[in-house]
């Protein structure tokens, strides 16, 4: 199943089935894209218009950005799959097997990685949003707020699916630095989608 062709309906039924792939990092990097699309219609709904000239420039780089990271994103869909499956064949190799560690501690690694990718990637998705959401225009801003808030939850799921690898590592000091990463990284971004979401809501409240 080419996962990026699926039409929405397929993808959430092989979600909701009996099978690994795609799973929560999958449904992550979908989430994180959806956000971030949201912050680029927002642009489009600035660009042209004489209220918003003075920050017609940032907007259109700021939509450059977000372009880029929902496709990029997109991409964390099948990259997530493809390095799940070598991973769950290790999880089967015997215990006894001497090469089984080593096999193992790869896998993780490449495992972790692409929810990792992930988790940079809806952080700078966060960034993108607040931007919109400050100078975009003041009638579709709710769109930057509902994108800000699904890349929180993006964020966090690509979080658990980047720790649940590194809890298994060998290399404790290897997992403790990504685990740092992801630390730093939620302690830092989570506040901000938060923020914005929260800001933009008052305005209609």
């Amino acid at each position: 199943m080419n996962l990026l062709e699926a039409s929405v309906t397929s993808f959430t039924e092989q979600l909701a089935s009996k099978s690994s792939v795609p799973g929560g990092g999958g449904a992550s990097a979908l989430v994180g894209a959806i956000g971030v699309a949201l912050g680029d219609m927002v642009g489009e709904f600035t660009v042209g218009k004489k209220k918003y000239a003075d920050v017609e420039e940032e907007i259109k780089a700021l939509m450059v950005r977000a372009q880029d990271l929902r496709v990029k994103l997109l991409e964390c869909i099948e990259k997530d799959a493809a390095a799940f499956e070598p991973l769950s064949r290790a999880y089967s190799i015997p215990k006894e097997d001497p090469t089984r560690d080593e096999v193992m501690e790869k896998c993780l690694r490449e495992g972790s990685a692409v929810p990792l990718e992930m988790l940079d990637l809806c952080c700078e998705s966060v960034e993108v949003l607040r931007e919109f959401g400050k100078k975009g225009s003041r009638i579709i801003l709710s769109d930057a707020a509902t994108g800000a808030i699904i890349c929180y939850g993006a964020i966090c799921g690509a979080a658990i699916n980047v720790k649940v690898n590194t809890k298994s590592m060998k290399d404790r000091e290897y997992a403790a630095r990504i685990d740092a990463h992801v630390d730093e990284q939620m302690a830092k971004y989570l506040p901000i989608a938060k923020e914005t979401y929260e800001e933009i809501y008052r305005e209609f409240c």
